[in-house]
């Protein structure tokens, strides 16, 4: 068409949610994975850790706002480091209506699967590959 512009749509990014029993733990490794990424336009990505008080534990409400501020409407990543950071997600997930649509708890290693999470979803891979990058990590030998 002759006077038009293409506008080529970018895809909306996956979120990350990184969720601990420590805000500095999720703080740290989100700062890492975002300094392993590189630079550019990295995908949204956010550390949920701790109490609202300051408190050793795991929160709904920091986790639900941290998926609601990452989530661009492709999904949101949810990478865990203990166990009942597990079932605080498994049990937001349950109930349908507190973390965005299409939001997923993804079985990968916190560290290493939290920066493989974040160079795919940056580099504009969907929810899927996402949590397929992440969840390889368990396959990353350190000997």
């Amino acid at each position: 068409m002759r006077g038009s512009a293409q506008v080529s749509a970018v895809p909306a990014p996956v979120g990350i949610v990184l969720v601990s029993h420590s805000a500095a733990v999720a703080a740290a490794v989100a700062e890492l994975a975002r300094g392993l990424a590189g630079g550019g336009d990295l995908a949204p990505v956010l550390p949920a850790g701790g109490t609202p008080d300051g408190g050793l534990g795991t929160s709904s409400e920091l986790i639900c706002e941290a998926a609601k501020a990452v989530d661009r409407g492709a999904g949101v990543a949810l990478l865990v480091d203990l166990g009942s950071a597990v079932l605080t997600v498994k049990a937001l997930l349950a109930e349908g209506d507190e973390l965005p649509e299409g939001a997923r708890l993804v079985d990968a290693p916190f560290v290493e699967g939290a920066v493989a999470a974040l160079v795919t979803a940056s580099a504009g891979g969907d929810l899927d590959a996402v949590a397929a990058a992440a969840s390889e990590a368990y396959a990353y030998r350190k000997e």
